[in-house]
């Protein structure tokens, strides 16, 4: 486990956190704002939004 280096671990972490976040905010969105008549792709289903959040978060970067 030698290329698992603390600045490797640190920067895991960030990607993993920036996933959450954007997770987290796509759920909201869905919560929030949502779709009343199911058309709506992104927001009419929670797993849809927040996936798209998470891939969102994720083009963003690592968050350290």
């Amino acid at each position: 486990m030698e290329f698992l280096t603390h600045g490797t671990l640190n920067t895991l972490a960030g990607y993993g956190l920036s996933a959450l976040t954007g997770a987290a905010g796509g759920y909201l969105v869905y919560r929030f704002v949502g779709c009343r008549t199911g058309a709506c792709p992104l927001t009419s289903k929670p797993w849809t939004s927040i996936l798209y959040g998470a891939i969102v978060g994720l083009s963003m970067g690592p968050l350290t």
